[in-house]
């Protein structure tokens, strides 16, 4: 090298100075969209005039691999393929941090063969109505995944989730709406009711202004979605359902938050305004788990 170790900084300074995470920083030299940068030993070395790598503008338009097979699987009704595990896993995932009791296998139980063995303990029959209009979601998030994300998907998701459930009988529930009354998520005050469609409408003009191919984009939609709120019930299922049709949009390797990684997704969307690293990473360890799931299947990424 003919520059001086005094003209590099490591990637924790980089991080600093970019704003952006660690592991961000490592996954853009690993890619190579640093210049000068270069390796020694297990450390990258920045130069101290390197540019923040931009992100790209270019939106691709043939659907990636993994989209494909999902629509392949789907169509043919394949048994036992990357289609039913996603189905699975997701919906099990999402509503097991949001509370329900369902056990994983009988969420497959009800995918595979639309029945519940017996269960030791009572099933709340809500858990059994949304798990099954989760798997709908999951379609039309695989249906539509290439079209521009709007406010009537967004509701559409609502509605179809929250189909036939005791909470659709209640007269301040909006199945399909936002919300009528005032809700917090987790001690923290969400937008008022009066003011989440034009909180809506202006965070969908923003993202959509921009051409998202960037996990940080993503993930700063999900935090500004659950920071409105804009639904009585069912707002971390319909955001994470969000974050997986997005990813399929721009070929991002998609991931699941998983029970396990629960703790770590609720500090990181906590303190996403001042660490967005926490949130970052946990997505980066999920998505390093669904990589798994794509070898096991052989789906490129």
């Amino acid at each position: 090298m003919n520059k001086s170790e005094a003209e590099y900084i490591l990637v924790s300074a980089a991080a600093r100075q970019w704003n952006i995470s660690v592991r961000s920083i490592r996954h853009y030299c690993a890619q190579g969209r640093v210049e000068g940068a270069w390796i020694e030993g297990r450390s990258w070395k920045i130069p101290l005039d390197a540019q923040k790598p931009e992100r790209s503008n270019r939106s691709p338009v043939a659907p990636s691999p993994l989209l494909c097979r999902l629509r392949k699987e789907r169509e043919s009704r394949v048994h036992g393929g990357a289609y039913h595990t996603v189905q699975v896993a997701l919906t099990y995932h999402s509503n097991r941090i949001e509370g329900s009791r369902l056990t994983e296998e009988q969420t497959r139980s009800i995918w595979e063969t639309k029945t519940i063995e017996n269960s030791p303990s009572p099933i709340n029959v809500d858990d059994i109505i949304i798990a099954v209009n989760h798997f709908r979601c999951i379609d039309l998030v695989i249906e539509r995944s290439h079209r521009e994300l709007s406010e009537s998907f967004i509701l559409l998701l609502h509605q179809t989730l929250m189909r036939g459930t005791n909470r659709e009988r209640t007269p301040w529930f909006v199945t399909g709406g936002y919300k009528r009354l005032s809700n917090e998520v987790g001690g923290i005050e969400t937008t008022r009711p009066e003011d989440v469609k034009d909180a809506m409408v202006a965070l969908l003009d923003d993202y959509n202004s921009r051409t998202v191919q960037d996990l940080d984009d993503l993930l700063e939609f999900h935090h500004r979605f659950e920071t409105i709120h804009p639904f009585q019930d069912g707002n971390g299922r319909i955001g994470r359902l969000i974050l997986f049709k997005e990813c399929l949009k721009h070929h991002i390797v998609p991931f699941i938050i998983t029970e396990e990684l629960k703790l770590f997704y609720y500090r990181g969307l906590a303190k996403w305004n001042t660490e967005r690293g926490y949130l970052l990473d946990t997505a980066l360890s999920a998505q390093d788990q669904f990589r798994q799931r794509l070898e096991y299947f052989r789906i490129p990424y």
